[in-house]
């Protein structure tokens, strides 16, 4: 009895130097590790139930991605005037957070309908400060036409949501995403946009995958901008990538968190199951309570090898 008291002594002891040695942003919700995960990884799912998962599974974040179908969610009642506060201390009475508002404004667009994208990304904005919540997600998507001339126009882009998002204490983040996955093409829109309320959400997947770039090349490089991340696991069969449960595929996942812990990345590891997209995809219950186990674990080890300064 003597040992099992002094094994649980030095266990927690070992958790309390782990969670010391971490931002103090990440020591949030009730000292829980920083991970969460999207919704898009639980489509169906009503929205109590995500909130009680999460609690149960000890993330510490959420990051809203549809709801029950819609991928609208500035027009989910759970969002609506009457609803909002209610919702809010939902979330607060978990010990959660809303980690990033995420849209799918794509900013590669002309005229009127890149008017209408904006349009909707300002939106999301709103619900991310009425929320809460640090960060809205966009996309650059495509490159179309001079590729200077693309880049400039969305880096322009990206500082016009930056100057409407920065007075409701909301960030715009740029993902790693479609024709946009290597560091010197987002390192070069991130500067030309120079904005201290615009940043990239680091799709770690999507670099190493599609932009075939080192995560250490990736976070080398744009390690200063990033602000979220998305996590997740494949399996190249037949030509193209399966996702598969985290660390069982070929994507250095235990790397991309030591190098953003070794970085000091001071956000969240957030997980993307993309169920919504892709319904064979084990069932979010499995999946998302995985990756909080693994993940708890790689960043317990990134955390202990630290040496101290």
């Amino acid at each position: 009895m003597l040992m099992m008291h002094t094994d649980r002594r030095e266990f927690l002891q070992r958790l309390a130097m782990i969670l010391a040695g971490l931002p103090g942003a990440l020591r949030a919700a009730g000292g829980r590790l920083p991970i969460g995960f999207s919704t898009l990884g639980c489509p169906t799912w009503e929205w109590l139930k995500i909130l009680d998962f999460a609690q149960q599974n000890g993330f510490a974040a959420v990051e809203l991605r549809g709801l029950q179908g819609t991928m609208d969610l500035p027009s989910r009642p759970e969002f609506g005037a009457t609803r909002l506060e209610q919702s809010k201390k939902e979330i607060a009475d978990r010990g959660l957070q809303i980690s990033c508002v995420s849209s799918s404004a794509n900013l590669h667009s002309a005229g009127q309908q890149h008017a209408e994208q904006l349009a909707d990304a300002r939106r999301f904005i709103d619900l991310a400060s009425q929320l809460g919540a640090p960060y809205v997600r966009v996309f650059g998507n495509k490159l179309i036409g001079p590729r200077a001339l693309a880049l400039e126009h969305i880096a322009a882009s990206l500082r016009e949501l930056g100057h409407y998002a920065g007075p409701k204490n909301v960030a715009v983040l740029l993902e790693s995403h479609g024709d946009f996955t290597d560091a010197p093409t987002l390192s070069e829109i991130l500067e030309t946009a120079g904005s201290s309320h615009v940043g990239l959400l680091w799709d770690a997947h999507n670099t190493y995958v599609d932009g075939r770039e080192d995560p250490a090349v990736t976070v080398s490089q744009l390690g200063k901008y990033i602000r979220h991340t998305h996590l997740k696991d494949s399996r190249v069969e037949g030509g193209e990538a399966h996702y598969v449960l985290t660390g069982r595929g070929g994507v250095p996942v235990k790397r991309q968190v030591e190098l953003l812990v070794e970085a000091g990345y001071a956000g969240y590891y957030s997980f993307e199951w993309e169920k919504a997209w892709h319904p064979e995809l084990e069932e979010p219950d499995v999946a998302i309570a995985d990756f909080a186990r693994v993940v708890k674990q790689y960043l317990q080890a990134a955390t202990a090898n630290q040496k101290p300064s």
